[in-house]
């Protein structure tokens, strides 16, 4: 192990966590808003991508179509709106080599703990070599998370009783096997989720000899068009940039007006949803018994079921599903409460994943330890107390690039600011009358079991989070300047 200590850190002006999406996105603004500025994209893992990179199961594809989930600077001109995991990580690619923002990546490079001082008004960051397992020291004026929430080293499996007596194998879509054989066996995924209805259908059309979907709750699902023709004869005929702004407000009109109205009409909402759904079901499929939610439609993210691939499976009776509860896996499959035994060659648990805010690593300010827990998101993207410091998490009820955009292009306007002022620290400050309540508005497993370790939003502006692009719009394009923040010179 090297000792960094010892040698004076090389310093960057910004410093960027994780090249995945949302990274990349962050780059491509800084570096064309200050091309004479320095900085540098860590990535803990040996190629960029993120979660496109990551996830190698059958099936993988957007939940959100293309069109706004592309980058608002590189529009998508392909002619699927659904689009599939390899097409999305050769689509970043492209992006970030046009760029020049792969060769900024450093690969196997994890942020193990980020240290500001006020007084030097830098962060030291101390980073691991994933591949080697040396650690190294680097300085910046500015950190910015782009690692999203998810732990990409564990997924999530609940302890089921009796699993060690299962003798057929055990799959996370986390961690996919390459060389998984399921050709003609009999395959069960537990799960509900958008993973699930992604992989079973891909699972059966591609040589599984039967698969079984077993929940324990369903989930809401609704079907999109894998193809737009409409947006794909836009690109066609007209400029780029036009066709781009008509295709996206298109999309994001569509979507925000349907969760707008899902949230204000709940009861009208899921008879809309299972009449588009109940006419896509074969006859021995029951609405009741499999696709109603005990919860309102968005308060768990709709399931988006390109070309209704999986209502084709279960009318060809390639799928069939389960609603029960499991009593405990056995040697040949699982046992459910109602006395039934699901017999499987694989068990493919599609039963969420943990988060991990920041990629585990951890902040101080001048000696203290700063929890995100015990801070304030400010807009959404900084917190409480913490200087010169910005995160990207994007929307839960549309596409995470919508917000991804939104907050590059006010972090570049924030350090335009800070630039122009002679200002060397920004930070927020919270108003002790603002009361706390939880980052996320949203029931998903993923997100309620891990609430506790996110940091809150407030009950008033500019602590409280905004789940609509257009209202976002208006909020992050205003003047930097605001009370909450507080600079320094």
């Amino acid at each position: 192990m090297s000792d960094a200590t010892n040698a004076t850190p090389e310093h960057l002006d910004l410093l960027v966590i994780g090249a995945g999406l949302s990274g990349i996105d962050a780059a491509y603004h800084f570096s064309k808003a200050f091309p004479q500025k320095s900085y540098a994209v860590l990535e803990m893992r040996g190629s960029l991508g993120g979660t496109w990179d990551l996830f190698r199961y059958p099936g993988i594809r957007s939940d959100s179509d293309m069109h706004t989930l592309g980058f608002g600077w590189k529009p998508w001109k392909g002619a699927k709106a659904i689009v599939d995991g390899p097409d999305i990580l050769d689509y970043l690619k492209e992006a970030a080599a046009e760029n020049g923002i792969d060769r900024h990546i450093r690969h196997h490079h994890k942020l193990v703990h980020a240290a500001f001082s006020t007084e030097d008004a830098r962060w030291t960051v101390t980073v691991e070599r994933t591949d080697t397992g040396e650690t190294t020291e680097l300085t910046a004026s500015f950190l910015w998370s782009t690692s999203g929430y998810y732990r990409y080293d564990e997924g999530f499996t609940p302890d089921f009783p009796g699993v060690a007596d299962y003798e057929g194998q055990l799959v996370h879509p986390q961690h996919w096997p390459e060389d998984l054989d399921y050709e003609g066996k009999r395959v069960v995924v537990i799960g509900s989720g958008a993973t699930a209805v992604t992989l079973i259908p891909a699972l059966a059309s591609s040589g599984a000899g039967h698969v079984t979907m077993l929940q324990r709750t369903p989930s809401y699902i609704i079907s999109q068009p894998t193809y737009d023709k409409i947006s794909a004869r836009m690109y066609q005929t007209m400029p780029d940039k036009l066709a781009q702004k008509i295709v996206r407000t298109r999309y994001l009109t569509s979507r925000i007006a349907f969760y707008e109205f899902c949230q204000a009409r709940p009861k009208e909402s899921r008879a809309l949803l299972r009449k588009l759904l109940e006419r896509q079901l074969p006859k021995d499929v029951k609405f009741d018994d499999h696709f109603k939610p005990p919860y309102d439609p968005w308060d768990q993210r709709l399931c988006a079921v390109p070309g209704g691939d999986l209502f084709k499976a279960l009318r060809h009776h390639t799928v069939d599903i389960v609603t029960d509860h499991i009593d405990r896996f056995t040697p040949k499959g699982i046992l459910l409460t109602s006395g039934q035994e699901l017999e499987a060659d694989i068990v493919v648990t599609a039963t969420g994943l943990n988060l991990q805010i920041f990629g585990g690593a951890t902040l101080s300010v001048d000696g203290v330890e700063k929890a995100p827990a015990d801070t304030m998101a400010y807009k959404g993207l900084m917190l409480s107390d913490i200087p010169n410091f910005a995160f990207i998490i994007g929307y839960t009820n549309a596409s995470w690039t919508l917000k991804a955009d939104l907050v590059c292009e006010y972090v570049v306007k924030l350090i335009a600011h800070m630039d122009r002022t002679g200002t060397r620290t920004v930070v927020p400050r919270r108003d002790p009358a603002i009361t706390e309540e939880p980052f996320l508005d949203f029931e998903a497993g993923y997100v309620m079991r891990s609430i506790n370790a996110l940091p809150k939003q407030g009950s008033e502006f500019p602590w409280r989070l905004k789940m609509n692009y257009f209202k976002d719009v208006l909020v992050f394009r205003k003047p930097v300047e605001d009370k909450a923040l507080e600079f320094s010179k």
